[in-house]
């Protein structure tokens, strides 16, 4: 309490030309801390924007991800799309490849139609092939450049000679629904 006092008393014992120049010093220092004030809440309010971007951005950079790794996949699968002929078959594809075992029997199957594509189904079975034959097939299959899906696959060894396998697959070769436009 005692400041106070002698920090009126001094202000009463100025001259008037000192204390103009002390009130003009007193609202600079004023504008100043108004001034500080304004800014310290605009950088408050800039560093939460800041940081509400940064986590929209941790969540949405794995999701680019998952995007642009989608768009691959169905770029890839319309280019080969564009590749395909009206008079494609899975077993034509299958000679394409043209591995063979001791027998190959291509059953033609009923294929489904679903989102604009319709499957032209087979069930092959190949008896006799080595392992590099059967990975040579089945690649050739899924990244050949006609859309092949691998829907079910059964792979035995054989009895009479162990380097040899028995591949039972079903496949679906993927065709655009006739009179459907992207």
């Amino acid at each position: 309490m005692r400041y106070l006092v002698d920090l009126v008393d001094a202000w009463r014992n100025l001259d008037r030309r000192s204390k103009l120049w002390s009130g003009y010093a007193l609202i600079a220092l004023l504008v100043i801390v108004l001034g500080w004030s304004l800014l310290a809440t605009k950088t408050a309010a800039l560093e939460r924007t800041r940081t509400a971007r940064e986590n929209v951005l941790k969540e949405l950079l794995p999701l680019k991800a998952a995007y642009l790794s989608a768009k691959i996949t169905a770029d890839q699968l319309a280019g080969r799309m564009a590749m395909l002929r009206p008079d494609d078959t899975p077993a034509g594809i299958i000679e394409e490849i043209g591995i063979k075992g001791k027998g190959v029997k291509i059953t033609p199957l009923k294929g489904e139609e679903r989102s604009g594509v319709t499957e032209d189904a087979a069930d092959v079975r190949i008896e006799g092939l080595t392992a590099n034959e059967m990975v040579n097939l089945i690649y050739r299959l899924e990244k050949g450049s006609r859309p092949v899906v691998i829907k079910k696959a059964n792979l035995r060894v054989r009895f009479d000679d162990p380097s040899r396998f028995d591949v039972a697959l079903t496949i679906a070769l993927l065709k655009p629904v006739p009179g459907k436009a992207k």
